[in-house]
């Protein structure tokens, strides 16, 4: 019997064995290598890590492409999957059955019938194993080699994909011959090459360019000493990032540096071309976006053509460098995307020139310069002055009070000022203008003393002549008699104006005259239509020198004025945002007002997300970022820009989208300009639209920020729902789109209110778990009460946060059921409607 228990226990024990074999043999792959003699499947499941296990290396796929599968990099240590490199980006297997391992001297990726899909092309060497350190960086090791250090016959850093991390160096190598660069992905769920790529350029004086296929989109600027070009806040060194800039015959390459630990930093470019720099917020379970261009249109590559420079802060953004005029004598002033400046007057090349100094300028392109490490300022100064092909110079390093020379042959491009940051510029100019500036400064400093006097003694006078009328009016004016018609009098004169006094007093913008818009749009032809409104129609238009403009001609019967015209050109004409439009001029005829912007590709929002056939084309993802592109203008508008704006009149139709698809704030004819102290404000002429008014503003008049967070709630629930909050009907009873959203979300019917369309079974729980984050903050938005509503900055971090805790939302305004009376009464044509019980008539609204 002992025999038999003993026999019994030994079996036992043998398929112990047995078993714990099979499963030691299925992970016998090392977690942090993979030798000649092991394989990494995607039927596996399995990945290798980092040795601190801040990397993770293995196959994966993408919802969207479920079908095709991928080798890469990600952060292992952080919640959000960050992929940082891709193998076969361009080469993806077409199945779930691809084996990664060392074969014939590389390591090799093949697919179900074992053909070879990618490879490391190494040509010499003897591999050892493979291997994911620490910075991200998947490395081949040398048999002949013991130097953990050393011995790499390939690696990841050498072949980048679109992130640029720690450590890995983008440039030029002399040793292996590559000039490493970043591609960027060819959507946000589609790994492939994109159009996009940022490289670094080694010859002369080196800077990074962004460029759309072979088209420059984007400048650095080059190296300072410091840093690449502006001087500005995110792009300076901090206690934890160190920037290294290497130029010698070796090497000419760019790399930074991270000495903290828990810090993860990277630098990406993005599918649509922004190239930023991330670092990981644990907190917010997010990436914050510590810098990133292009910002503003001032750092679109030769925004101004040549001798021009782009500032920001004016308006248009585009002037001529002193000493230069516009090449286009037909357009008063120099536009934005001109054919740029000559000069006033040839230069004599004889020693009679000089220099005009340009303080803190992104330097201009670097393509036709001579640099001289060896030499100072003045030096440098008198090298340009005997070429007679140099046009400017300036320092090449800007440290211990700025040494070396750079000098510039040929035009001078892409040139912009910043409001801080930015270096000296030495741009060279003929003797006359030189003096003629120099005797301007004159007659300017002469002149201001004599105006100065002449407004002191005006002053003095006006005051007594004041004192003189209000004791005539003291003794003249009989008890209770009102003093109105004097105000009503002046009010009324104020608003005679000419194009004269809107040009000097209001627009600081240049003015265009009319025929130059009618030989534009070709005589305001049908054809060049865009669309029409209350306020007149817009019209597509082609200048001279080939831009396309959009033309917004005011009808004479139109509900904006004079008064909302003016308006708008006040404001808009200080706004700069990639996420506002950007007007470029405007005309005041006789009877004619007319505006002129930049012209944008796929029209206004509502054309695509209320058309059956382009809405197809509106997935989750666009939508969203069109959201998020909404809020960045709108916060700008709140409280980044120089004054508070409250926009008004927020809605769909007044969001266009350019060529890419980036949404652009439009039609400020009703937006009010707030000191930075005001919160409020009331008015009797409540103007707007139905449907995307708030309470407080439709019933009071009272507006605020908050009034544009109400719109930006309805906007955002019209994204999701692809159905319109003006004419809302549906058969259920709801009185609004805000009531059918509130009472889906009450029930828990979520694939009620989320359009069809954006409806993904395939879509990933993220997605998901965004769509239903995005509802719950588009009904706090909705909120009857100004002061649960949150402010914008909230919304943003809300938006580009997936852990930020969201609270829950209260009723909505305008979302009570139709009544059976209030149903009765609607057949009889009452201009009259409901909200939340109350009954208004109709006042002013377009």
């Amino acid at each position: 019997m002992r025999s038999i228990s003993n026999y019994h226990h030994a079996y036992t024990f043998i398929m112990f064995i047995f078993f714990a074999l099979i499963v030691f043999q299925a992970f016998s792959i090392s977690a942090k290598t993979l030798s000649a003699t092991e394989s990494l499947t995607i039927s596996s499941n399995k990945t290798i890590t980092s040795s601190g296990e801040i990397f993770e290396l293995g196959f994966f796929n993408l919802p969207s492409t479920s079908s095709r599968w991928y080798l890469g990099i990600w952060y292992k240590k952080i919640s959000r999957r960050t992929y940082v490199w891709v193998a076969n980006r361009d080469n993806p297997l077409s199945s779930p059955h691809g084996t990664l391992r060392i074969f014939d001297n590389n390591l090799a990726i093949f697919d179900q019938s074992d053909t070879p899909v990618w490879s490391t092309n190494l040509t010499k060497g003897h591999v050892r194993s493979a291997e994911l350190l620490d910075n991200g960086n998947f490395v081949l090791r040398d048999l002949n080699s013991n130097d953990p250090a050393d011995g790499f016959l390939w690696q990841s850093f050498d072949f980048p994909t679109d992130t640029l991390l720690p450590e890995m160096k983008l440039g030029w190598d002399n040793r292996t011959g590559l000039n490493r660069f970043l591609r960027s992905w060819k959507a946000p769920d589609d790994p492939s090459s994109g159009d996009f790529s940022t490289k670094l350029k080694t010859n002369g004086f080196p800077e990074f360019y962004v460029c759309n296929k072979e088209l420059i989109m984007y400048r650095s600027g080059p190296w300072n000493g410091i840093r690449f070009g502006s001087d500005v806040p995110e792009t300076k060194p901090t206690d934890y990032l160190v920037y290294n800039f290497t130029a010698s015959n070796e090497e000419v390459t760019y790399s930074y540096l991270v000495t903290k630990t828990n810090i993860y930093s990277r630098i990406l470019l993005s599918s649509t071309g922004l190239f930023e720099r991330l670092t990981w917020l644990e907190t917010a379970k997010t990436w914050d976006q510590l810098w990133y261009s292009p910002k503003d249109q001032c750092d679109n590559y030769k925004q101004c053509g040549s001798y021009g420079y782009c500032d920001s802060s004016t308006s248009p953004s585009c002037n001529c460098i002193k000493g230069f005029e516009p090449r286009n004598e037909q357009v008063p002033g120099l536009r934005d995307d001109s054919d740029g400046c000559v000069r006033k007057t040839r230069l004599s090349c004889n020693g009679g020139d000089g220099f005009v100094r340009l303080k803190k300028m992104k330097l201009p392109d670097t393509k036709a310069t001579n640099v001289d490490r060896r030499i100072g300022l003045k030096e440098c100064e008198e090298r340009c002055l005997k070429d007679c092909n140099c046009t400017a110079f300036a320092s090449s390093d800007i440290r211990n009070g700025g040494s070396g020379c750079v000098v510039w042959t040929g035009e001078i491009l892409d040139v912009r000022n910043h409001a801080n940051g930015g270096q000296d510029l030495y741009v060279r100019l003929a003797a006359a203008d030189l003096e003629d500036r120099r005797g301007r400064n004159r007659k300017i400093i002469g002149l201001s003393i004599g105006v100065s006097i002449f407004f002191l003694l005006s002053l003095i006078i006006f005051c007594f002549w004041k004192r003189k009328q209000k004791r005539l009016i003291a003794t003249e004016t009989p008890i209770g008699e009102s003093q109105d018609s004097l105000v009503n009098e002046v009010v009324i004169s104020s608003k005679i104006y000419t194009s004269r006094e809107m040009k000097t007093e209001d627009l600081e913008l240049q003015l265009m005259d009319f025929e130059t818009i009618a030989m534009a749009t070709n005589n305001f032809s049908d054809y060049n239509k865009l669309g029409q409104g209350g306020f007149g129609i817009v019209y597509k238009g082609k200048l001279l020198n080939g831009k396309e403009i959009a033309v917004k001609r005011l009808s004479k019967m139109s509900l904006q004025g004079v008064d909302e015209f003016k308006n708008e050109v006040r404001v808009i004409a200080r706004l700069q945002h990639i996420n506002l439009v950007r007007l470029l001029g405007c005309c005041v005829d006789g009877d004619e007002k007319i505006l002129i912007y930049e012209y944008l590709e796929n029209l206004s929002l509502d054309s695509h997300l209320f058309d059956k056939n382009r809405c197809s084309n509106l997935n989750w993802q666009m939508r969203f970022d069109i959201t998020k592109g909404i809020a960045r203008g709108l916060l700008y508008l709140h409280q980044d820009s120089r004054l508070r704006i409250i926009h008004r009149d927020l809605k769909v139709s007044n969001v266009l989208l350019d060529k890419y698809m980036i949404p652009k704030i439009s039609d400020f004819g009703m937006a009010r300009m707030f000191g930075q102290d005001e919160i409020e404000a009331n008015t009797r002429k409540v103007v707007g639209t139905y449907g995307y008014m708030s309470p407080e503003y439709a019933m009071n008049g009272i507006f605020s920020i908050k009034s544009d967070v109400f719109s930006f709630g309805v906007l955002l629930l019209e994204i999701i729902s692809g159905k319109r909050s003006t004419g809302f009907y549906n058969s259920t009873g709801d009185l609004s789109l805000l009531g059918c959203v509130w009472r889906n979300w009450k029930e828990e019917k979520w694939l009620e209110i989320i359009d069809p369309i954006i409806i993904d079974h395939s879509s990933s729980t993220l997605q998901r778990h965004e769509i239903l984050r995005c509802i719950q903050i588009g009904l706090l938005c909705v909120q009857e009460r100004a002061e649960d509503r949150p402010a914008m900055s909230s919304v943003m971090v809300m938006l580009g946060s997936e852990t930020t805790a969201i609270p829950q939302p209260k009723q909505p305004a305008f979302c009570v059921g139709k009544s059976p009376l209030e149903t009765q009464s609607s057949k009889h044509g009452d201009d009259e409607w409901t909200v939340n019980q109350i009954t208004l008539s109709v006042i002013d609204a377009r």
